[in-house]
């Protein structure tokens, strides 16, 4: 498996994604992917399912040390007492003494920032996470953060696909020494009927999805998560370090972001979002 190191942290660049599965869907499909041989795992306290992560986890028969166990904390979280009883909370379910990477989910005004990231620190001192960042966040919370936090920034996890130009967020994490980690790279499905990315995909023998994740993961510091609820697809996930995509397939891939390509930008959560010129 390809890592990708930021700030200290070398994670896994193809991960595996949990958002909106529920807890016999994790219980079912975690431990295949890890028997697949997937060792980077992504959840959070508002996905709910944090409990039968743990419990994948343990099923599957692979160390705890050899898994890259991500979490979130939920907005309603960041007032620092409340922030750290909810991690003891989710390490609790998580069944672990410790994540590997602790995420502040989505900015929130209700708290202020030097505090939530106060918090995070706290909890990266007392050994209960290994390395800590930030979601959803735009370059000016970036640039905040950093300045703000004692320990490195290792990750800003965004929507980022083939539709939505990042290239701004890019530069800013690069700036910085921080990873991108791409969610959504499906685009809410859009991805596999795109004929372009089918087109390359037939080159190389692969899928649309595949070109995709492997597009995601051949730039410089990104880090990509996957997620099937389906036990055939998990393969195709997994097998995209097997080819290269030339440098016009890239370029080509890229072309296809538009101005409206953003599909996630919940009111009340999203910041002022970072346009591409």
């Amino acid at each position: 498996m390809h890592t990708v190191t930021a700030n200290g942290a070398n994670i896994p660049a193809l991960g595996f994604g949990t958002f909106r599965m529920p807890g016999p869907d994790v219980l079912r499909i975690v431990p295949k992917a890890i028997e697949l041989g997937f060792r980077h795992i992504d959840t959070a306290q508002i996905y709910r399912n944090e409990a039968e992560v743990g419990d994948a986890i343990q099923a599957s028969g692979i160390a705890r040390g050899e898994i890259f166990l991500t979490t979130k904390v939920w907005v309603d979280h960041y007032k620092h007492a409340d922030f750290l009883d909810s991690v003891d909370e989710s390490l609790k379910k998580l069944k672990t003494d410790y994540v590997d990477l602790l995420l502040l989910h989505w900015p929130s005004s209700g708290v202020p920032l030097a505090e939530q990231i106060g918090a995070l620190n706290a909890v990266k001192k007392a050994g209960k996470v290994r390395h800590i960042g930030v979601s959803n966040f735009n370059t000016k919370l970036m640039a905040e953060s950093v300045a703000l936090s004692d320990a490195p920034i290792a990750t800003n996890q965004i929507e980022y696909h083939p539709y939505l130009d990042q290239s701004i967020v890019l530069e800013a994490a690069r700036a910085t020494g921080m990873s991108i980690t791409a969610y959504y790279a499906m685009a809410d499905g859009k991805v596999p009927n795109e004929p372009l990315l089918k087109d390359i995909g037939a080159k190389h023998g692969k899928t649309a999805a595949q070109v995709v994740l492997r597009w995601l993961v051949a730039q410089d510091g990104v880090i990509a998560l996957s997620k099937t609820a389906t036990e055939s697809r998990l393969p195709e996930n997994f097998d995209i370090f097997d080819f290269d995509l030339s440098e016009e397939e890239i370029a080509a891939i890229h072309k296809l972001a538009r101005p409206n390509g953003r599909i996630v930008s919940p009111g009340g959560l999203a910041p002022d979002w970072d346009r591409a010129a």
